[in-house]
């Protein structure tokens, strides 16, 4: 993988057991998240999206969280924006 804290492309690898949550949180840059292993789910607002192991999401440029649906494991990939 190329990137880090210095850089535009950052990336983590998350393991998340069954149940667990990211909680809520804004969203400004242009961010992924590949499903290494398990099934996730993705909200914003009313809308979500369902996603297992070899799925991509296109995380949205607004309010989301993400629960784990089964023990899963996600490389999440973050393009950091300059500030306006």
């Amino acid at each position: 993988m190329f990137g880090g804290h210095e850089k535009v492309l950052r990336q983590t690898v998350v393991a998340l057991r069954a149940g667990a949550q990211i909680a809520e949180r804004e969203n400004h840059d242009e961010a992924t998240i590949f499903v290494l292993g398990g099934r996730v789910r993705l909200w914003s607002g009313e809308v979500e999206w369902l996603a297992r192991s070899g799925h991509l999401l296109i995380v949205p440029n607004a309010r989301h969280g993400l629960e784990a649906l089964e023990d899963a494991t996600l490389l999440i990939t973050v393009a950091k924006l300059p500030p306006e």
